[in-house]
């Protein structure tokens, strides 16, 4: 069994579009057993240069999912 987090969050402090994204992500991660993480731009520069414009940015499975604002029905998709 793999304990990876299937999905990031990339975020950072202060971002309210931050705080909806992580609602859905918690919900979605709880209701499908999936584990996730949160990543703040701030800590590290590689992500803040790829995605600073982006952000909240949602990844499954490494791979970019989401941007802006994360639609639970497209997510619960990726997953399954």
């Amino acid at each position: 069994m793999n304990d990876e987090p299937r999905i990031t969050l990339i975020s950072k402090p202060g971002c309210h579009l931050c705080d909806e994204a992580r609602t859905v992500i918690a919900a979605v991660a709880a209701d499908t057993g999936v584990g996730w993480v949160e990543v703040s731009i701030l800590d590290d520069p590689a992500l803040r240069e790829q995605y600073a414009e982006q952000i909240p940015v949602t990844l499954v499975d490494g791979a970019q999912h989401d941007y802006w604002r994360v639609d639970e029905k497209r997510l619960r998709a990726a997953l399954a």
